[in-house]
């Protein structure tokens, strides 16, 4: 399996929970984060294989542009092995 991260960015907290809801619905990928940049700016992380983590962030974007509340979106795959420390909310690296 090839690890992967995919994010995406919302505008609205309700928003935000149901791209969440649709995301985790939609394929076997864990929610690993949630970032608040600013009032009302969400940014979803999500962990799993590069295919789940796709088709995870596609349903979570139907949702986000059926609100019209889209800001970005990305798929990473195969993360260089630090990027998990920016991830993490300890800000230490995972154990392998």
């Amino acid at each position: 399996m090839n690890q992967a991260y995919g994010f995406l960015e919302v505008r609205g907290l309700v928003c935000g929970i149901e791209a969440a809801d649709a995301m985790l619905k939609a394929a076997s990928v864990r929610l690993i984060k949630q970032i608040t940049t600013n009032p009302g700016l969400i940014t979803l992380v999500l962990e799993g294989d590069i295919g789940s983590c796709r088709a995870a962030v596609d349903a979570g974007r139907r949702v986000a542009e059926r609100h019209e509340a889209l800001v970005s979106e990305k798929v990473i795959g195969r993360p260089e092995s630090d990027l998990a420390l920016f991830l993490s909310p300890s800000g230490k690296r995972k154990k392998p």
